[in-house]
């Protein structure tokens, strides 16, 4: 295994560990650009952009970064890389302290998009997001282990390993987090206490449920890696990694993680809202352009929409594609859905295997079995919103909204080295 695609997975651990919201995900992708060298803008502010410059500005838990070439101007084209920061998990509900039955200390939360149920269940997990004081200001919060969704006992279920366990969303995906006297039981006093403001002033919240068992490398070779979150922060990791090495010559590089893909994108800091849209026209924007201006930079712009992807299953191959089978450790997979469910088309795949063969990496395609519908990514949404050519890829992995996914170690660093080969141009 090479050393740089370890190097790569420690710091893919160290990101996804930094990132057990949205957003955190989008402050800790913020912390490490301005680090670099890049400007934070923010969205209120006049944007004073000069040719050659690098910038980030994030909207609640989006992230989109930027490098402008020397030579920019009104016209210039987009080299994009996209993701989302946001996974399947629980979201705390307006009222999150409850009391069950025997004295436990739970939660109500709702199930946040997909999430495979029972992956969750027996796992210590933490709550991290954000509050807002009544005040208007916002602190990111994050818990010690504090939270766990018991399974039943097999003595009480004798039929689960033959029958197969269905859980009930509402009653039976409540987690504990403590015993005793009721009316000590108060999850916000906890999260107030984090942020290290009164209980009172806790105006509204956007809190979900991580797990707290950290990353590892694993394998006959240390040729795995696990971890929560993988979707989408591998791709968001990968994306943070080019442009951080990026430097354009003809085209804007620019780097956009996008809340709320895995409920369907409409937000206004999803990618079917807005916030894209207008990073993008104010870019433009500071070198003169008007409409004729931005169509023509669009039309020659090129967004690569980076989501993970199913690796063929070795319990479960029937499930895929008789043909196309991505296998782990086979580098990026090429989304492509005859019903645009991924906005690959020709001229995306070209360019894609193009700058696979400019890296030096290999690549494969994934399509689905006609029998299993595919799901879909911000793909599709960007490329209509906005009309630029858009191509679906990804890595791929095994345990898909599973608590922890499972990867090959080389394949998110084949995924960031094709990325980078996209800005550079």
């Amino acid at each position: 295994m090479p050393a740089e695609a370890r190097a790569h997975i420690d710091d893919l651990a160290a990101f996804v560990q930094a990132s057990p919201s949205s957003y955190h995900a989008a402050d800790e992708a913020r912390r490490r650009l301005v680090e670099g060298g890049f400007t934070a803008l923010a969205e209120a502010d006049a944007w004073d952009l000069a040719p050659g410059g690098r910038y980030v500005v994030v909207r609640e838990g989006s992230v989109i970064a930027f490098a402008l070439p020397a030579a920019a101007t009104a016209t210039t084209p987009f080299q994009i890389v996209g993701a989302h920061t946001d996974s399947p998990s629980f979201k705390l509900k307006p009222k999150p302290t409850t009391i069950g039955t025997g004295g436990w200390w739970q939660l109500g939360w709702e199930v946040y998009g997909g999430p495979l149920l029972n992956s969750w269940l027996d796992r210590e997990l933490i709550l991290a997001g954000r509050i807002v004081t009544l005040a208007g200001d916002e602190h990111l919060v994050r818990t010690a282990p504090i939270a766990r969704i018991p399974q039943l006992a097999v003595h009480l279920d004798r039929g689960v390993n033959n029958d197969g366990l269905s859980l009930d969303k509402q009653r039976q995906t409540a987690p504990v987090w403590g015993l005793g006297d009721a009316e000590s039981a108060d999850i916000l006093a906890v999260l107030a206490a984090d942020a290290g403001v009164d209980p009172e002033e806790i105006g509204g919240f956007d809190i979900v449920a991580a797990d707290s068992q950290a990353p590892r490398v694993f394998g006959a070779h240390d040729e795995f890696f696990a971890s929560g979150r993988m979707d989408n922060l591998l791709s968001t990791h990968a994306g943070l990694i080019a442009i951080q090495g990026a430097k354009p010559e003809s085209a804007i590089a620019m780097f956009a993680a996008f809340d709320h893909e895995e409920i369907g994108s409409s937000s206004r800091s999803g990618a079917a809202g807005p916030f894209h849209e207008e990073v993008l026209t104010r870019i433009l924007a500071a070198f003169g352009a008007g409409a004729d201006e931005r169509a023509r930079s669009f039309a020659q712009s090129l967004h690569v929409s980076s989501d993970v992807g199913h690796s063929v299953h070795p319990n479960y191959s029937e499930r895929h594609d008789t043909v196309n089978q991505p296998v782990a450790g086979g580098g990026p997979i090429l989304k492509i859905n005859a019903n645009q469910r991924y906005a690959t088309d020709a001229h995306g795949a070209a360019a894609w295997n193009a700058a696979c063969e400019r890296a030096g990496v290999p690549s494969q395609e994934f399509v689905s079995n006609n029998t299993m519908p595919c799901g879909s990514t911000i793909g599709p949404i960007s490329a209509t919103r906005l009309g630029i050519r858009t191509v679906d890829v990804g890595a791929p992995i095994l345990s898909m909204h599973s608590a922890r996914e499972l990867t090959a170690v080389v394949d998110p660093w084949f995924l960031s080295r094709a990325m980078g080969e996209i800005l550079a141009k």
